[in-house]
């Protein structure tokens, strides 16, 4: 069939529609709420428990440090007042090596303060990066179908670590800041207390200065970080489905979609760079009409013989080293900003609770028997998930079926028609919302959610593996699985051969989501992880989805040993691998409309009847 140029066209176009349209105006991923500094920092602040005894360590060698500069730069008064002045070099030995004694012990303190500060700031963004990972792992399967994986995994990096900054690398800072403060200022007023009270009267300024940007900086930087996490959206959707871009001829416009995220991050953090670079010269004015000002007096003063010329210097040193710890605390405040904006949203997905939740005591089941009862169950998809799906009906209505072990049950029906929602509610990734279902009497919400899922082994349409070895992959069903029972499931699933003649054999590492295996190989794998699972309820989300006839009749048979004694559910487009269910259920538009046997569906001669003629002739047709 010839397509023309207006077909492919329109085709694109379609494409497109699918994919969020994204201006300088959007972004795929929305802003996270504001928070207070003070909120922000009492929330973070108990991940540090574990390591808030080193604190004080800190704190000593912020003090020792800044306690030490101090005496370094009082070694210069030393110098002019006491030996170049009077021309008396006996101690300028003594002098000479007091401030090289001084310089060490300062970088050794600086040393110990920096490496303990950094040293609990990594600790800490291991252990909060790991708390974040497990929280967003126990969330419910409906957070993840309505969130872009690429803005979890740049809340996961690139936020986590600008919280350590806020609660850690920051906080440390600020008390070095801080004792360097109150050790200039007190040497400062030491050598003449009213020249002292003259150089603080900028002080004002640099907060008012600070405070006004620091405002500003923090919705700037909020907006750069929300930008950063829909670069990563994009990125993560393009290139995880680089075959369907590539396949279309879409590189140019998945390229446009990438460039226009960038250019709008670029541009947010353009308004930021632009507060920045005039934050810092203002600051810099600032310093330079504080520092005229003690000049211009305290000239005047060692004209009146109250400020010796040593004094003067130092005191113009120790000023200069005082706009330091200043300037660092007004930066301080706008880096509390920035760094706020990442911990905002980190916070979001923080407040994010499951939807499906256990009982207070919930039942643990070890080892089920298998019977599942769906009764009278009615469901319907939450709104964000129904706009979605661009649904407006139920998912389910009134939907009733029994399975018990060694029994096969098919679902069957047109796409939408309500199958894999069945799945979902039988694993508890939602929860109905009238009827019952249940699990060997037991209505599945008295259950514990991890005794449930270990009743139940489920291989999906998509056959999903790691990026591991072949053995690390068989042994995520049973996680300290022996050599043996390795071994064991590989053969049932007719996986021991191929497997032992790859490069490594069970060792073979096998790419990313296993690209290094054929479809074939990878299905079989994946029932070789469910055969280890020995789970007494077997879900099959159209299992041969995508093989060639000759690599489904080899999966047919290792999968036909896996649901020998089990109860399955077979979700299947193809009418043709069903026949032999024991029980097979006629799902349209979330309701039930046939069931029976294969016999007894085509005897009634209804919508399975003509929906497997229709399969027969396709199959005949293929075959010719």
């Amino acid at each position: 069939m010839v397509v023309g140029k207006k077909s492919v066209a329109r085709l694109k176009q379609a494409l497109r529609s699918l994919l969020p349209e994204i201006d300088e105006g959007e972004s795929l991923v929305a802003a996270a709420p504001v928070l207070e500094l003070r909120e922000i920092f009492l929330r973070f602040w108990p991940f540090a428990r574990p390591y808030r005894r080193f604190v004080p360590l800190i704190v000593l060698f912020a003090v020792v440090a800044s306690a030490l500069q101090a005496a370094t730069i009082w070694i210069y008064k030393i110098l002019i007042d006491d030996v170049l002045v009077p021309r008396d070099f006996e101690l300028l030995v003594w002098v000479v090596l007091a401030y090289l004694g001084l310089t060490l012990a300062d970088g050794v303190a600086s040393f110990c303060e920096e490496y303990l500060s950094d040293w609990v700031g990594g600790r800490f963004m291991v252990s909060l990066r790991t708390e974040f990972f497990s929280h967003l792992q126990s969330l419910s399967l409906s957070f993840f179908e309505r969130r872009s994986l690429g803005d979890m995994l740049s809340r996961l990096s690139d936020d986590i670590e600008e919280i350590e900054e806020f609660v850690i690398s920051e906080m440390a800072s600020t008390l070095t800041y801080l004792f360097q403060f109150v050790f200039f200022v007190g040497a400062l007023f030491y050598l003449q207390w009213h020249l002292a009270l003259v150089s603080l009267i900028v002080l004002p300024l640099f907060l008012v200065v600070a405070r006004h940007f620091s405002k500003k900086m923090g919705g700037a930087t909020r907006e750069e970080r929300r930008r950063v996490g829909s670069v990563s959206a994009v990125a993560e959707e393009s290139l995880s489905n680089a075959a369907l871009v590539q396949a279309y001829n879409q590189q140019e416009y998945e390229v446009s979609r990438f460039h226009k995220e960038n250019e709008a991050s670029f541009a947010a953090e353009m308004k930021a760079t632009r507060l920045d670079a005039l934050f810092s010269p203002l600051v810099d004015i600032i310093q330079v009409l504080g520092v005229g000002v003690v000049i211009a007096v305290g000239t005047w003063e060692l004209s009146q013989g109250h400020l010796t010329i040593g004094g003067l210097i130092v005191f113009l040193v120790y000023l200069s080293q005082l706009y330091t710890p200043i300037r660092g605390l007004s930066e301080l405040l706008t880096t509390f900003y920035e760094a706020s904006a990442g911990a905002e949203r980190v916070i979001e997905f923080f407040d994010q609770k499951p939807s499906v939740k256990e009982q207070d005591e919930p039942l643990t089941l070890e080892h089920a028997q298998g019977h599942i009862e769906f009764d009278s169950v009615s469901f319907r998809y939450p709104a964000k998930k129904r706009k979605a799906l661009n649904k407006k009906r139920k998912a389910l209505s009134e939907v009733s079926f029994e399975a018990g072990p060694g029994e096969v049950l098919a679902l069957v029906g047109p796409s939408g028609s309500g199958k894999t929602t069945i799945t979902k509610l039988l694993l508890r990734f939602y929860d109905p919302n009238r009827g019952a279902i249940r699990l060997d009497g037991h209505d599945l919400r008295e259950l514990s959610l991890h005794s449930l899922r270990d009743n139940v082994a489920l291989l999906l349409q998509e056959t999903l593996v790691f990026a591991g070895s072949v053995r690390e992959n068989i042994a995520y069903g049973k996680p300290g699985a022996s050599e043996e029972e390795i071994i064991a499931a590989a053969k049932a699933a007719d996986a021991h051969k191929f497997i032992e003649a790859l490069p490594e054999g069970y060792e073979t590492l096998i790419g990313q989501k296993g690209r290094l295996l054929s479809e074939g190989q990878r299905q079989r794998v994946a029932i070789a992880r469910a055969m280890i699972r020995n789970a007494p309820i077997l879900v099959l989300d159209e299992p041969t989805t995508g093989l060639d006839a000759k690599s489904t009749e080899t999966v047919m048979e290792p999968l036909g040993r896996l649901m020998e004694g089990r109860t399955t559910i077979v979700i299947s487009h193809n009418l043709l691998t069903v026949r032999e269910a024991t029980t097979i259920v006629v799902l349209e538009e979330g309701h039930i409309i046939e069931r029976g046997t294969h016999k007894e569906l085509m005897e009634k001669n209804g919508t399975y009847a003509e929906l497997y003629r229709l399969h027969r002739t396709e199959e005949q047709s293929a075959a010719q």
